[in-house]
């Protein structure tokens, strides 16, 4: 196992990592300039991590095996993803299984990173082997998605009464950060572990909020989320918890303002979101497939339980020395 490497680029010619050579080539001209500058900034924003399993034989050139590209999905690294698992489809005779590689390669990854609170990843309900990798390392189930893919075909509609619209910068991150954390449940903001510059980084400066004119609350808002391994940038559309209302002008004004002239719009839901999966329907979008997001998490509380172990264990070696409490003098009797 060795970390991406420039001479590894003219090796990983099989058809399972040329359409990953893109992002490999990116990570290895952002690595100098990260590592320098992440010595200086620690939060500052830092590309993927590549691991490659080799096979080496005395005679022949090391032949790539597999791959795993991991990121960090917030600048203070408690939460990585594994965005890419790769393995080759050409297996010579007497080499690792699929299975044993990618294992492999998910222990590498896994301890690479320091400082880790939870690691992420999306497989498809069909992916059964990378849903066996990752239940091995240890991950879970926590949310079900499905994919839906939107092309604007008419004019986008009038933007409702009573709200403003915003571009995502600097001074709207808030709003949106806010508004995202109220629609996430409780388990998966502890995983994600999301602050507003993580926001922005993740999304790249793309995104759209809708904001009330009288609260000054935003109430709906549209962004690229996360990298998907199959079909690139995937958005969501958050809405204001109550507010089933907005599924209409109002979201389909965001999905327009997100949505690039010829490229389609890539949309995660909640599986179980019977209603916007009929709005989506509605506005001609169709069903890409299924989704689970699995996560692997050290909970916080548990980092404390050493230090008070190691605290009852001094205090039960200091317990011989603690001076004895004086006894209370006896009343003398009456004379």
């Amino acid at each position: 196992m060795e970390r991406l490497q420039g001479w590894h680029l003219p090796l990983l010619q099989d058809q399972a990592f040329v359409p990953l050579l893109p992002q490999l080539q990116r990570a290895l001209i952002l690595e100098l300039p990260e590592r320098l500058l992440g010595a200086v900034l620690p939060s500052f924003p830092h590309g993927p991590v590549v691991h490659v399993a080799l096979s080496r034989h005395p005679s022949q050139h090391p032949q790539p095996r597999g791959l795993v590209v991991t990121r960090r999905l917030n600048r203070r690294g408690t939460c990585w993803e594994v965005d890419h698992l790769a393995l080759a489809m050409d297996r010579p005779p007497f080499a690792p299984s699929g299975p044993e590689v990618a294992e492999a390669l998910m222990r590498v990854a896994l301890q690479g990173a320091s400082g880790v609170s939870s690691w992420i990843a999306t497989a498809s309900i069909l992916d059964g082997q990378r849903l066996a990798v990752l239940r091995a390392q240890g991950f879970q189930r926590v949310r079900s998605d499905q994919l839906w893919r939107w092309q604007p075909r008419e004019p986008a509609p009038a933007l409702p009464a009573g709200l403003r619209a915003h571009a995502l910068d600097r001074q709207s991150a808030a709003l949106m950060w806010h508004l995202e954390q109220s629609c996430c449940p409780a388990h998966l903001r502890q995983i994600f572990d999301r602050r507003i510059e993580d926001l922005l980084d993740q999304s790249g400066g793309c995104g759209w909020l809708l904001v009330d004119h009288d609260r000054n609350e935003a109430v709906a808002a549209i962004r690229h989320q996360i990298h998907h391994p199959e079909v690139g940038m995937v958005a969501e559309l958050s809405l204001q918890p109550g507010r089933d209302d907005l599924l209409g002008p109002a979201g389909a004004w965001l999905l327009h303002r997100l949505a690039r002239a010829g490229t389609p719009l890539v949309l995660r839901t909640d599986r179980d979101d019977v209603q916007r999966r009929a709005w989506l329907e509605t506005l001609g979008a169709s069903l890409l497939g299924e989704q689970v997001l699995m996560a692997r998490t050290v909970w916080r509380r548990q980092e404390v339980q050493p230090a008070r172990q190691a605290s009852r264990r001094l205090e039960a070696m200091l317990e011989p020395w603690k001076p004895s409490p004086r006894s209370l003098p006896t009343p003398a009797g009456q004379r």
